[in-house]
């Protein structure tokens, strides 16, 4: 029985472990997006940076994209940024963010 119950902890930090990464990845691409956004809208320093802590914040309204996706679509509309193009940025982003978070471990 012990055996059984030191895999099932060891599945159970598993998902633990992975939860917390992709989190960590999904808000590291949130900020980069959120600052490649900034840039299209002129904003710099703390503006940028708070921008993309707003970007931050919108992900946590409901699960999925769909909510960045919203809010960058109403920000950049007058800009001529197209929902594929922000699509494509957080495609983009996330890979980057998955890089940056897995050379930090």
């Amino acid at each position: 029985m012990t055996t059984f119950n030191d895999r099932e902890n060891a599945f159970e930090n598993q998902f633990a472990h992975d939860a917390e990464l992709q989190f960590k990845v999904a808000a590291r691409r949130d900020k980069l997006v959120g600052l490649w956004a900034a840039a299209k809208l002129g904003l710099e320093g703390d503006a940028a940076a708070d921008y993309a802590k707003s970007i931050v914040l919108a992900d946590l309204e409901e699960a999925g994209d769909e909510d960045v996706v919203r809010k960058l679509v109403a920000d950049l509309a007058d800009d001529g940024v197209t929902e594929a193009d922000i699509r494509a940025a957080l495609a983009e982003q996330a890979a980057e963010a998955r890089r940056q978070i897995m050379e930090s471990l």
